[in-house]
This record gives structure tokens, sequence and C-alpha cells, in this order.
């Protein structure tokens, strides 16, 4: 069975969208579902190509128990649409990014990652503005529990 392929998505892909990325990766690890789930992350914007998590986001995750591999930040592209069968953004600002980079959402692929934690007309705070790492943290946990609760129940896509 192929793996179900998600692009977690927000504006520059150090905070946010790679948090999402590594807590994914862990639950997904923890639940043996390896062979069913793979996560990847990227940002709308080109600003923070190559930088790896920033430093307060990676203690954030490392204090809850998330390994936080090493990254670089990469720019969303239109084949991405294609390559990911869900791309989910953090917030409306990276939805209506995401919508604009992959010209529409013809298949339905694109999707807020607070629905999965059942709020759907919330959004995750971007702690670079914020400085609230933490909340950042829960909302993104929350979203990724419930995003792998859809899937084990086939409900995700």
């Amino acid at each position: 069975m192929k793996p179900i392929r998600i692009l977690f998505v927000c504006h520059g892909n150090i905070c946010r969208s790679v948090c999402a990325e590594m807590v994914m990766k862990s639950l997904v690890r923890q639940a043996g579902l390896e062979d069913r789930v793979a996560a990847a992350s990227a940002a709308t914007t080109s600003e923070e190509i190559g930088h790896d998590i920033y430093p307060p986001m990676r203690r954030t995750l490392l204090a809850h128990g998330v390994p936080a591999e090493r990254h670089s930040a990469r720019r969303m592209t239109r084949e991405d649409y294609a390559r990911y069968d869900l791309l989910v953004g953090m917030d409306g600002e990276n939805m209506e990014d995401m919508r604009r980079i992959c010209g529409g959402d013809p298949d339905g692929k694109l999707r807020a990652l607070m629905a999965y934690a059942d709020r759907p007309d919330s959004e995750v705070a971007d702690p670079w503005y914020t400085r609230d790492f933490e909340r950042s943290y829960r909302d993104v946990a929350a979203g990724c529990e419930g995003l792998l609760a859809r899937i084990r129940l086939g409900e995700a896509l």
C-alpha cells in the first residue's frame, strides 16, 4: 500500500510547518504507521530557503520529546500538488498562497490544519510574531493528532 503523502505548509518553513512535519513523523513512528503516512513541509515564500528550524521552535519540540531532525526550508511548488495527497496550511493567508501556487485546488487536496482539531475557523498563530511557541506547538499537535486519527479511520482525504 502506498503511503499517504502529506505536505505541511506555512509562510517560511522554519516554525509551524516544520513543527507539524516533526510532530506528525513522531506520532506516525509511535503508532507504527511509517508505511502508511509520509510527512514533509514547505513554505509559501522564499524568505527562509535553506534555513534550519528556528531555534525557539526546535527547543519547544525537544521539550515535548519530539525529535527535531535537521531541516532545510524549501518553497512549495506547483508540482507539489501532484506529488502529495494532502497539502495542509496553517492559516488563511497560507491557504490563499497555496491556491495561487497550485493554480487552484481541483482535487480538493488543500486543507487547514485546525480543521483536523475540530476548530475549522481557527488558525495556528505564527510564533515568529506572537513569540508564543508553546501555543503554536499545542495547536499543531492537536491538528496532527486529529489528522492521524482520521487517516486511521480512512477519512483524511
